[in-house]
């Protein structure tokens, strides 16, 4: 997959193995960053590796929520009401900036998110199988006529990761491209529906030794213990941290997860689900705190089951 992806998009594998791993747990990503990273062309790019359908919705003010889940219309030469999914009827779904829309219309991805149905005037639909929302949002402009997603919604997202400005050396290769030094080369379907539910088969197979899920447990409930946070890890963080811990296992080639693994993946999972207190959040950031809590915790000797 990242060899296919890396054909349109630079210097991103790592965002690639994050994406994969919250594919075969069911998860979802938020995506924060300045405008001109790359946000559509990559989700268009992971979408045409996985051979999924994808939509994509740009949020603003004005968008309703029957502009994203659908509407029931009447139509004059059946003399009855017709409905008509919207664009989260896919697979992939990219909610670019998302923070743009009112609360009400954020609110009608949560039933998708959680339950990967839609509901359309009393009428549910049972989403195709992958399903994933992409949704994403600019930090400069935070302030500026934007939403922020409450508590709940950024609770479902499986990651939040930040996409960055490249280096220097992939920059260049990008400027290559784009005077015709280099071909831009077609990305083909590596994986279908089949192998990805087979992988998130073997996503749930992998094991954990209880003392590396004590490791685990140590580190979400520390969240709500800390001096400085107002509102730790929730349950729903708990399993996503596990299960993502058990992507990083699987991609890695081995059938059990390491405390490694579990550092490696808590501030993607982690980072958007705690909030932290007026005073706390003078001193530090939420990604500070916990690096501070994973150095105070004794990390237990990897055990292979």
């Amino acid at each position: 997959m990242k060899l296919e992806v890396s054909k349109k998009i630079i210097g991103k594998e790592h965002l690639v193995e994050l994406f994969t791993i919250a594919l075969l747990a069911d998860g979802h990503i938020l995506l924060e960053s300045v405008p001109g990273t790359g946000k559509t062309t990559f989700a268009k790019t992971f979408s045409e590796v996985i051979d999924a359908k994808f939509r994509r919705i740009q949020f603003t003010p004005d968008v309703l929520p029957s502009d994203v889940t659908g509407i029931q219309f009447f139509h004059p030469q059946k003399l009855d009401f017709e409905l008509r999914p919207g664009p989260i009827v896919t697979n992939i779904l990219l909610a670019d900036e998302i923070n743009r829309a009112t609360p009400r219309t954020q609110s009608s991805l949560l039933e998708v998110m959680e339950e990967f149905q839609v509901t359309i005037e009393g009428t549910t639909i049972a989403l195709d199988y992958p399903f994933m929302v992409i949704a994403t949002q600019n930090p400069v402009e935070s302030q500026q006529g934007t939403f922020p997603l409450p508590i709940a919604q950024m609770d479902r997202f499986f990651m939040k990761l930040p996409m960055e400005y490249p280096v220097y050396e992939d920059e260049k290769r990008m400027l290559a491209l784009q005077k015709g030094k280099t071909e831009i080369q077609s990305v083909s379907s590596v994986i279908g529906k089949e192998e990805i539910l087979q992988g998130k088969l073997a996503l749930i197979s992998i094991q954990i030794h209880e003392d590396v899920e004590d490791y685990l447990l140590a580190i979400v409930r520390a969240t709500r213990n800390h001096q400085e946070i107002e509102l730790g890890v929730s349950p729903r963080g708990s399993i996503a941290l596990l299960r993502a811990a058990q992507g990083k296992a699987l991609l890695s080639g081995r059938d059990f997860v390491t405390p490694q693994d579990i550092k490696e993946i808590v501030l993607p999972v982690l980072s958007h689900r705690i909030y932290l207190s007026a005073e706390g959040s003078l001193k530090k950031s939420v990604e500070e705190v916990l690096l501070e809590i994973l150095e105070e915790l004794p990390t237990p000797v990897e055990v292979e089951i």
